[in-house]
């Protein structure tokens, strides 16, 4: 048996377990020094700090507007005897924010890392690999894109291009809307971040975590860590990373098309197949139990308005549209297919954009199949969706109230509905 905590939607975005496990571990200082490790990391990689020999002495000059774009104004710029520190403002702000992710994310990695080493754990090898992996995470995707966000040089053009591909745009373009590459940088960490505060809670049993005892539902698991369990974990972890790029490419179209002209093609295209179909990965990836409850009561009354939302914008993005809707800006994976292969626009062909070859086939497979495959099964067979997402058998799946069988789990049969991350295996 495993202890579940009941589901804290507050808690859980305000990361309270990583929190509390980092103040119990009097971790404080890891976390300041891992994210001043981060921070001074992107200074140099980003070109906010330029060492040199410069003549004079320290000048201090606050910098209230010019022509690289308004959110890097109010800025700060040093000219100190050792060299130059500029200090743009929305890049200053978000590294320092993805710094204190960091900082967070690698000190309860390393904890965790602690935690395995000296065998203190009680779980699973398969959950320990698991959670070794998970506390890194936060750290790993900030890397991608270190000093990007305010780079004007080739620092870090790796990364950007990495950004620029997932997003369908080009790096030119992003270097000069640097802001979004801080957004991306900022979302993608936080949502790291939840992956980590719910690790923490769902193996809470590990660390014997205080703010949850008494919050906790007995659950039947199996400790079985085969196929299933790391397929069904995988597929989470690609809805996850899919869902989000997903949504935070919609910022990036709008480094190119003003959404206060834009028509409601594109608008369909931005809140339904971009909005719902990301929004509703992420939520399956983070919270399969309640996400499934939500769709199953929702079809009752005018709530078959999601599914059918969602059965839509997923036919559209793995299949097809016809002119005159790709003008007007709704988005489908065949329709970029006959743009890349030349076809002409009476077809209804879509230039797929800067992206081209392996990254072009990777996107489409990840985020128009995936995303779109998922909104569709969804939507007309939520019960076998969440199944395979859960590696629960579809047939015990229940929309109804939880059972909680007796703590001492003695004849106790595992309770039917899908909750946390794990299933029964006693219920099958």
């Amino acid at each position: 048996m495993a202890a579940v905590p009941r589901f804290d939607p507050v808690g859980l975005l305000t990361l309270r377990e990583i929190r509390s496990f980092v103040r119990r571990s009097s971790a404080a200082g890891g976390v300041v020094f891992f994210g001043l490790l981060y921070v001074l990391g992107s200074l140099f990689l980003g070109g906010m700090i330029v060492l040199g020999d410069i003549r004079g002495g320290y000048t201090l000059t606050a910098v209230w507007g010019g022509t690289a774009g308004s959110w890097n104004y109010p800025g700060l710029l040093l000219v100190a005897p050792w060299g130059v520190v500029s200090l743009p403002f929305f890049a200053t702000v978000a590294m320092v924010v993805v710094g204190v992710g960091v900082g967070y994310g690698m000190a309860v990695a390393f904890l965790l890392a602690l935690q395995l080493l000296k065998g203190r754990a009680t779980a699973s090898p398969g959950s320990n690999a698991a959670g070794a992996f998970a506390g890194l995470t936060p750290a790993m995707i900030s890397l991608v894109t270190l000093g990007a966000c305010c780079s004007t040089t080739a620092a870090a053009t790796a990364g950007v291009g990495l950004v620029a591909q997932a997003s369908g745009t080009s790096a030119s373009n992003l270097l000069l809307n640097n802001w979004y590459l801080g957004v991306f940088q900022i979302v993608m960490v936080w949502v790291a971040l939840l992956a980590q505060e719910m690790l923490l809670v769902v193996y809470v049993g590990l660390f014997g975590s205080p703010t949850l005892r008494g919050e906790t539902e007995v659950v039947g698991t199996s400790r079985n860590f085969g196929a299933r369990i790391l397929a069904a974990g995988a597929l989470r972890a690609l809805l996850l990373g899919a869902g989000v790029v997903w949504i935070l490419t919609i910022l990036a179209e709008w480094t190119n098309i003003d959404p206060w002209t834009a028509g409601p093609g594109f608008w369909f295209q931005w809140a339904i197949e971009h909005g719902l179909v990301g929004g509703l990965a992420i939520s399956a990836a983070l919270f399969p139990a309640a996400t499934f409850t939500a769709l199953t009561r929702t079809r009752r009354g005018v709530g078959w308005v999601l599914p059918v939302l969602s059965l839509v914008a997923g036919l559209c993005l793995i299949l097809w549209v016809p002119p005159p809707l790709p003008s007007w800006g709704v988005d489908a994976l065949i329709n970029q297919v006959l743009g890349a292969a030349g076809a002409s626009a009476s077809w209804g062909a879509i230039p797929p954009g800067a992206v081209s070859g392996g990254p072009l086939a990777l996107r489409w497979i990840l985020e128009y199949v995936l995303l779109g495959g998922f909104a569709t099964a969804v939507a007309v067979a939520p019960r076998r969706a969440f199944g395979v997402l859960t590696a629960a058998t579809p047939a015990i799946l229940d929309d109804g109230p939880v059972t909680r069988p007796e703590p001492s789990g003695v004849g106790a049969r595992g309770p039917e509905p899908i909750r946390g991350t794990a299933s029964s295996s006693e219920g099958r």
